[in-house]
């Protein structure tokens, strides 16, 4: 039973029962059963004006304007269009021009991820069906669904979409598909004085109902409300990274500020001192990192798609490398989302295995682990199987690129189960023909069919519950026979498969299919959504990248923990959350497997989680599991999932397969290194720059370096280089190592003491070499000039990944764009134009070279020391609360 908080107002209970037994909630005016003429066409209008549409409501959209702004209020945005303005006043308009252009792109990316949420509800309208057979003065008629209003007569058949919510009044071998709204894979016989939900799908049967609620009210229509109201938080980056504006922003007010009285103090010119404290916060605000995180982001969201993951938000790019937990749906994701006979017990002999994918006949039986022929007593229980049966299957077409069932799933996995035991399913139907069936009876829970022998008698054909159909009278067998064959439904059970029991018997007469007698066991067929073939080695892969894998599922509890069994989540003693017995969101902090759990639980578990520190993603495939993909950090839907779960998702996998988040997780983390590896380079650069300035005048350099020539330097270290660290490939075992931790600064592990001695050691090399060029008499403050660029730009090769041997994938960028910018460093005081431009003087060859061996000194010493350290790079985060120690318990 699916419980949804009620609609609001106060003629209406609380809550309202999806797909679970009589309906509870009424409307606003009592709605009594529709006459068999159904409404009139006026009350009809009038109540289709009172309540309006039977449409989701669509949300309301945001001006163009107020996204914008939304945009541009974040801090780091708002410093960058502070420096813009102050370099338009400086006239260093290319500067300007890069500024404005990163701030348009990462505005136009904001922009584009808030449009989302209006796409994943409007989704949830397509979902629902466009027509519908309703009674209207006494006449059926096929009238859009949205026309649908309270109390109308609906007619439903096998492959409708029930257009609302309907109150059935009659129904006749009703199964609905609820797996969209529940996540549970087997479809659920319905009766008259039961519900059908809007949304789900009528795969056997017809059924009669009046229209209890529409559009909003539906169940379609609450998770629609909980997706809209459902927004996703900010992403640990973005988070991290507006934290880095505002620090870096007052940091550098302060530091040049400092610099601003001392030279003030000094007898500098205001006016000199007050444009050189402004160009030094231009050159301390690594204004290039939003182009850098972007070129990352995109370069990233590239590669996934050649994995078949395809990113919908650019930064869930990145927010895979942070997550902690992996919080899965079961139907669609873990498993193939499609039901098969997994196992076949015959009286007399141990149970068989069978194989294969899906519906395709495709597949083998298997005996203690080896592949057999399937015997004459398995292949009798198929045949048995297929005969009592009213689907089919079809093959692949070029719409369907998969064998695709007609009916009853499980109906169609004993069709399935028939070919993979070698029998053809149209050739064993011609050559026993039905003559008399007795459908399926919810109460007596089998269905029986009679077919002709070639012989002239006639084979009776049962299959039902184990508890029912192998019992007396309707079974002629010994107690132990029947004692074995029940012990082994129960082991099945257990297993979280539905059990069937097929029995036969053959009569000279034609029988009374409702009052079958004298049949013979045949055996047990156990059915179920099998695990996809990757699914087991999952969690010990996520594990082992310090990733806590969780199940969470609509399940009975016996079914989710059989599943986590197979997937190593859970064993005997562990906790196991049941939706039904409370709030499964407060669960045991080290629950791994969630039963139960229904589309506002789901919500709860992901806020639990994330209360608990952990950066959460979410996979599913169903419409009940939208509002928590939008809640969870990131979102993952299956690419053949509903259209619902894929709009309201950050990543979608094209090929269904749960193992692509690791290749996903690992660009992530990929993406994420190169961001610090940017930033201890252009932070470091910014440290430099006002030591530099705050300092030289101690060392008898006066004003080190002019406005323009801070300026220069900032453009050519931050520019082109700097972006090309963010393309660096990723770290050897990056997959290997644990998350960072979801609390940890941009610049903790420490970042912020690399960036203070990077810094340091670039600043040591620009001073030495001043005070030599002074005490030399040369030209001193171009020789700071050109060694503090040279400096920056050999830090960025040191820093840069490691690469391990034979590795193909090369980032040729990098030493191009440092090899550019140092020519054009040293251009600044060779060429008269730039040396006018700059106010640099010009240097000899030796003085060049000098300035060259002294640039390259802070990398070499980098390097070193990288190498007597062992490091690898950026250094890792330490492990949150999903790592190593956080896993499974025992």
């Amino acid at each position: 039973m699916l419980r949804l908080p009620g609609a609001g107002g106060d003629d209406m209970e609380d809550d309202v029962v999806i797909n679970g037994g009589p309906a509870t909630a009424t409307t606003p005016t009592e709605i009594s059963p529709a006459p068999a003429t159904g409404l009139g066409s006026a009350e009809a209008a009038a109540r289709l004006r009172a309540d309006g549409p039977n449409t989701v409501a669509a949300p309301r959209k945001r001006g163009l304007a107020g996204r914008v702004f939304r945009q541009l209020t974040d801090p780091l945005v708002a410093l960058l269009l502070a420096a813009a303005v102050v370099t338009t006043l400086l006239r260093d308009y290319p500067d300007t021009a890069v500024i404005v252009l990163v701030v348009l792109i990462n505005t136009a990316i904001g922009v584009v991820q808030e449009v989302r949420a209006d796409r994943a509800v409007a989704a949830l309208d397509r979902l629902a069906a466009p027509t519908a057979r309703v009674v209207r003065d006494g006449r059926d008629l096929v009238l859009p669904a949205a026309d649908l209003v309270r109390g109308d007569l609906v007619r439903l058949e096998a492959g409708d979409v029930v257009p609302a919510d309907l109150d059935l009044t009659d129904a006749v071998r009703l199964n609905l598909d609820e797996s969209a709204l529940t996540g549970e894979s087997v479809p659920v016989a319905r009766v008259a004085g039961e519900e059908a939900s809007a949304g789900t799908v009528v795969t056997t049967g017809r059924a009669t109902g009046t229209v209890v609620r529409t559009g909003a009210a539906s169940a379609l229509g609450r998770i629609s409300a909980l997706v809209a109201a459902t927004r996703p938080a900010p992403t640990p980056l973005q988070r991290r990274l507006s934290s880095l504006g505002r620090v870096l922003g007052l940091t550098a007010v302060v530091l040049s500020g400092l610099v601003f009285a001392i030279g003030v103090l000094d007898g500098r010119p205001v006016t000199q001192m007050a444009v050189t404290a402004v160009s030094l916060v231009v050159a301390a605000v690594p204004e290039s990192l939003p182009a850098v995180v972007t070129l990352a982001l995109a370069l990233g969201a590239r590669r996934m798609a050649g994995s078949r993951a395809i990113p919908r938000r650019l930064h869930a790019v990145e927010t895979l490398g942070s997550v902690t937990v992996i919080a899965s749906d079961k139907t669609g994701t873990l498993t193939e989302g499609r039901m098969a006979v997994q196992y076949a017990v015959v009286p007399g002999r141990d149970r068989y295995a069978v194989t294969g994918t899906g519906y395709a006949p495709d597949g083998e039986v298997h005996h203690r682990g080896e592949p057999v022929s399937a015997p004459d007593e398995l292949r009798a229980l198929a045949r048995a199987g297929l005969l009592c049966n009213d689907a089919t299957v079809t093959p692949p077409t070029g719409e369907r690129p998969e064998w695709t069932a007609i009916g009853d799933p499980l109906e169609a996995a004993l069709v399935t189960f028939g070919a993979r035991c070698g029998l053809d399913p149209d050739t064993t139907r011609d050559a026993w023909p039905r003559v008399a069936e007795a459908p399926f009876d919810q109460d007596l829970r089998r269905m029986t069919t009679v077919h002709r022998r070639c012989d002239g008698r006639y084979l009776v054909v049962c299959k039902g519950a184990p508890e029912n159909l192998l019992a007396a009278p309707l079974v002629d067998a010994d107690a132990g026979e029947l004692a074995e064959l029940a012990d082994a439904a129960h082991r099945l059970a257990a297993e979280g498969l539905r059990v069937l029991a097929v029995a036969s018997a053959v009569a000279d007469t034609l029988p009374d299919p409702a009052r079958p007698t004298g049949l013979r066991p045949l055996g047990l067929v156990a059915v179920g959504d099998p695990l996809r073939a990757a699914a087991p080695g999952i969690a010990a892969g996520f594990e082992e990248a310090g990733i806590r894998l969780v199940l969470i599922t609509g399940d009975h509890p016996a079914t989710a923990a059989a599943i986590g069994g197979r997937l190593g989540l859970w064993r005997d003693g562990d906790p196991l959350a049941n939706g039904d017995d409370g709030d499964p969101g407060r669960a045991h902090p080290e629950t791994r497997v969630y039963a139960r759990t229904q589309p506002e639980q789901k919500l709860d578990i992901i806020a639990g989680l994330q209360t608990q520190g952990h950066v959460v993603a979410m996979t599913g495939d169903g419409v009940n599991d939208a509002p928590a993909l939008r809640r969870a950090d990131i979102g993952v839907a299956m690419g053949g999932g509903t259209e619902v779960a894929r709009q309201a998702s950050d990543l979608v996998l094209v090929d269904d397969d749960l193992t692509t988040v690791a290749t996903a997780i690992g660009e992530g983390r990929r993406i994420y290194d190169n961001i610090r590896r940017f930033l201890r380079y252009a932070l470091a650069g910014g440290v430099a720059e006002i030591a530099v300035m705050l300092l030289g005048p101690l060392f008898g350099l006066p004003v080190p370096l002019l406005p323009a020539q801070i300026l220069w330097i900032n453009l050519l270290t931050h520019g082109v280089p700097g972006v090309a660290l963010g393309a660096e490939p990723a770290e050897p075992g990056t997959l290997r190592r644990p998350p960072r931790s979801p609390q940890e600064s941009v610049l903790g592990a420490g970042l912020g003491r690399d960036v203070l001695l990077t810094g340091a050691l670039i600043a040591a090399a620009t001073l030495g070499a001043g005070v030599w060029a002074a005490a030399a008499d040369r030209p001193w403050q171009s020789v700071v000039f050109v060694v503090l660029g040279l400096a920056q730009l050999g830090v960025a090769l040191a820093v840069r990944a490691t690469r391990t041997p034979g590795a193909r994938e090369r980032n040729l960028a990098l030493p191009v764009a440092v090899a550019v910018s140092a020519a054009l460093q040293v251009a600044g005081v060779l060429l008269p134009p730039l040396r006018e431009l700059l106010g640099t003087s010009p240097l000899s060859a030796p003085d060049l070279l000098a300035c060259a061996a002294i640039g390259v000194l802070p990398g070499l010493v980098l390097r070193l020391a990288r190498r007597f350290r062992g490091t690898n790079g950026p250094r890792a985060g330490t492990a949150g609360p999903a790592g190593p120690a956080a896993g499974r318990a025992g």
